[in-house]
C-alpha cells in the first residue's frame, strides 16, 4: 500500500505519483525515457542489470514490469527469472555477466567497482557504453528504491 495519497489515474500509482511534483516527474519520466529509448546498450544486456538491480531493491513494480519495446525484441519470461541464479551464469555472454556483477557492486557496494573491474568492464564495452549503463544503474537504483521506500507496488504501464 502506497505511503503517500497518490490520486488514481491512468497508469497506476506508479505514474500517478509524479502529480504530486509535475516539476521532477518530467525531469524523471525524461531520465527513464533516456534509460529505454536513447541507450547504446543491447537490450539484452540492458535488461539484465535492470532486473537485477530490481531484484536487490526487492521493488514489485520494477520485478513486474516489462516494457512491450523489450519483449518485441524477444526476451521472454525466462530470460528475467534467470538473472542472478548462479547456475544459469554460463547462460550470459561476457557483457551480461558483467553488467549484472556491475549493478551487485553499484547497488550493495559501489566501493569494490575498483580500477581492476572497471578494466574488466572496458574489455568489452566501449567507454560511451560504460557510462551509458552507469547512467542505467543509477536511474534504476534510484528510482526502484525511492518506489519500493514509498510503497508503490502497481503500475499498469506497458512501455517507457
Amino acid at each position: 500500500m502506497a505511503r503517500l495519497d497518490i490520486p488514481e489515474g491512468e497508469g497506476g500509482d506508479a505514474v500517478q505519483l509524479w502529480s504530486l511534483r509535475p516539476d521532477m516527474g518530467s525531469a524523471v519520466t525524461r531520465l527513464v525515457d533516456a534509460a529505454y529509448n536513447k541507450s547504446i546498450l543491447p537490450v539484452r544486456v540492458r535488461e539484465a542489470a535492470r532486473i537485477r538491480i530490481a531484484q536487490l531493491n526487492d521493488c514489485s513494480v520494477c520485478l513486474s514490469f516489462r516494457a512491450d519495446s523489450v519483449r518485441s525484441q524477444g526476451l521472454t519470461e525466462d530470460f528475467y527469472c534467470r538473472v542472478g541464479a548462479p547456475e544459469t551464469e554460463a547462460e550470459f555472454s561476457r557483457q551480461e555477466r558483467l553488467a549484472v556483477e556491475y549493478a551487485e557492486r553499484f547497488a550493495l557496494d559501489h566501493q569494490r567497482v575498483d580500477d581492476e573491474f572497471m578494466h574488466q568492464l572496458r574489455e568489452v564495452f566501449t567507454d560511451a557504453e560504460v557510462l551509458d549503463l552507469t547512467i542505467c544503474l543509477a536511474a534504476f537504483l534510484g528510482l526502484g528504491r525511492m518506489l519500493r521506500v514509498l510503497g508503490i507496488s502497481e503500475t499498469t504501464l506497458t512501455d517507457v
